[in-house]
């Protein structure tokens, strides 16, 4: 009340912004939930989906070449080579019943 009294404000129009700002904190909430349901019914959307997001990268792939600046070419059955980043290839290690044998091994320093 003594707020009202420092500012000047009459009573009937303090309630009258009162109910103003309570008016558009509403309509506020409202958009906030129509939102909310479109985002929804797009994530379902995306799920039918999946199959597009799904990576290419299947099966273990052989490098059959070294390019400078961290390139490499990989290669399996299926398909044949194709250049790819370094930094996106992850080791494989096998099974665990061939993981004790070494084939043939490069060190990235010697190269």
């Amino acid at each position: 009340m003594w707020a009202m009294k420092k500012l000047k404000i009459d009573w009937s129009e303090a309630a009258e912004q009162r109910l103003i700002g309570l008016i558009e904190l509403d309509e506020f909430r409202l958009k906030a939930y129509e939102s909310s349901t479109l985002y929804k019914e797009k994530m379902k959307k995306m799920r039918l989906f999946t199959g597009k997001l799904k990576s290419k990268w299947t099966g273990p792939y052989l490098v059959t070449q070294l390019f400078p600046h961290g390139a490499f070419e990989l290669e399996t059955n299926e398909v044949l080579g194709f250049k790819v980043n370094g930094q996106r290839i992850k080791i494989y290690l096998g099974h665990a019943e061939s993981s004790d044998k070494v084939i043939e091994a490069y060190h990235l320093d010697e190269v």
